[in-house]
C-alpha cells in the first residue's frame, strides 16, 4: 500500500489574523464604493427623468419610490432591519429626487406633528417641508401650485375619519397620487414629575386616543384641547404643571422629558394620510382606487352602487360618508377599491357607477403600501 505523505503545518495556507486595522480599513473601502455606486445612482436617476421628459412624462413618479422601497423590504436578509434599511434608501431617493426636481411638501403644521413626521417617512429630509395651519391650507397651497405635493389625514385606526380632509375634497376634489400609513405612538411629555402635572394639552384626537391612560394615571388633571401636537408642546415648556401628548420626536425638539412612552389606549393606533397634487400614478399590479360619490336621495340607492363593485369582483378597502356641504339629508360617498384606475374591470365598475350617482370624482389611483413606524 501506498504511503500517504501528510503535508506540513507550514505547507498549509495560514490565514491572516483579524486586526482592528485590517477592519477599519475594511469599512474604509466598502464606504468608498459606496460613494461611488451611489453617485452612479443619482446619475441614472437624472438620465431617467430626462427621457422621461423627452416622451412627455412626468420626470419624478411617486410610484416607482414605493416599488424601490418595496423591493428592498423583500430582499432585506440582515443582520440590518428592514426599517433600517428602509430609512437608508429613503434618504437616498429623496437626495436623488432633489436632483430632479427639488421639491415642496405641505403639510398641517408645525414640525414633529404627526403629519410631519409621515411626510419625512414618505419624502425624505431633501425636501422643502411647508408647514401650514390647517388642512383647508394644505389644499390651497397645492392648488395655487405653491407646494408640489401636500399631505393630509385621511384616516385613524381609533376616532374613524377625518372630517375637514374629506370636507376639503368635497369642495376640492384633487387627485391623490400616494399614501402613508403610520404607526401612532402617543408619549407623555413635559419639564416636571408626573405628580406635578395639572394640565395636559394636545389635540382633540390625540386625546381621545390616550383617554383611558389619563383616567388611570393623570384623573385630576385637566385636558386642553389646541390646534396640533407640537403647539401641545410648545405650551408644555412654558406653563409650569403642564404637560403635552405627542410624539417623542417632538419632546426631543423641544427640550422635553419624556413622562411616559406608548400610553395610547389602542396598540395597533394608525394614521392613513393622503399624498394630493403630484403626478397620476402609473399602475403597479398593487394598487387601490379612491372615488368620492353622491347618489339620490331615495330608499335602495347606496345597495345598487355597492352591488356595481360586487358585480366587477372589486374589493372595498373603506368607506365613509360625509355631509354634503349646504344640504339636508345628502350625503357624498368616499370609498376605496382594490385595483388600478387603467384596469378594464376597474373603469367598468366607474362607468356603471356614473349612470347612477348626481355626482362623481375620481380621486385618483396610487400603490398600496406598507405600514410605517412613528
Amino acid at each position: 500500500m501506498a504511503k500517504v505523505t501528510r503535508r506540513s503545518d507550514s505547507s498549509e495556507k495560514k490565514q491572516t489574523p483579524v486586526s482592528v486595522p485590517r477592519l477599519q480599513a475594511g469599512i474604509r473601502t466598502i464606504d468608498a464604493k459606496i460613494v461611488q455606486l451611489l453617485n452612479q445612482r443619482a446619475a441614472i436617476v437624472k438620465q431617467l427623468a430626462e427621457h422621461r421628459r423627452g416622451e412627455g412624462k412626468p420626470d419624478v413618479q411617486l410610484a416607482d419610490e414605493d416599488r424601490q422601497l418595496s423591493d428592498i423590504s423583500a430582499g432585506a436578509t440582515g443582520p440590518l432591519s428592514t426599517a433600517t434599511l428602509q430609512n437608508i434608501f429613503r434618504e437616498i431617493i429623496s437626495g436623488c429626487r432633489s436632483l430632479v426636481r427639488p421639491s415642496r411638501v405641505a403639510f398641517l403644521g408645525p414640525q414633529y406633528t404627526y403629519s410631519h413626521l409621515a411626510a419625512l417617512h414618505r419624502f425624505g429630509s431633501d425636501v422643502e417641508f411647508v408647514p401650514v395651519g390647517t388642512i383647508a391650507a394644505v389644499f390651497e397651497e397645492v392648488l395655487r401650485g405653491h407646494s408640489q405635493y401636500g399631505l393630509v389625514p385621511l384616516e385613524n385606526s381609533t376616532d374613524g375619519r377625518i372630517a375637514d380632509t374629506l370636507d376639503m375634497f368635497s369642495r376640492h376634489p384633487m387627485r391623490i397620487c400616494g399614501q402613508v400609513e403610520l404607526m401612532i405612538h402617543h408619549a407623555l411629555l413635559a419639564r416636571c414629575p408626573r405628580t406635578d402635572i395639572r394640565e395636559v394639552y394636545s389635540r382633540p384626537q390625540a386625546l381621545s386616543q390616550c383617554r383611558n391612560w389619563l383616567s388611570k394615571h393623570l384623573p385630576a388633571a385637566r385636558l386642553v384641547e389646541v390646534t396640533s401636537t407640537s403647539t401641545a408642546a410648545q405650551l408644555a415648556i412654558e406653563k409650569p404643571g403642564a404637560a403635552a401628548i405627542a410624539a417623542v420626536q417632538a419632546g426631543i425638539h423641544y427640550g422635553l422629558d419624556v413622562i411616559a412612552e406608548n400610553i395610547e389606549d389602542n396598540p395597533g393606533n394608525t394614521t392613513r394620510f393622503a399624498i394630493i397634487g403630484g403626478e397620476p400614478s402609473p399602475r403597479t399590479g398593487n394598487d387601490k382606487t379612491a372615488i368620492m360619490f353622491q347618489l339620490e336621495h331615495r330608499p335602495g340607492a347606496l345597495a345598487e352602487a355597492m352591488g356595481i363593485f360586487k358585480k366587477n369582483k372589486l374589493n372595498l378597502t373603506w368607506i365613509e360618508s360625509f355631509p354634503v356641504p349646504g344640504t339636508r339629508g345628502a350625503y357624498y360617498f368616499f370609498i376605496e377599491i382594490e385595483g388600478h384606475g387603467s384596469e378594464l374591470r376597474v373603469r367598468k365598475a366607474i362607468a356603471g357607477l356614473q349612470r347612477k350617482t348626481l355626482r362623481l370624482e375620481l380621486l385618483g389611483s396610487y400603490p398600496a403600501v406598507s405600514l410605517v413606524g412613528g
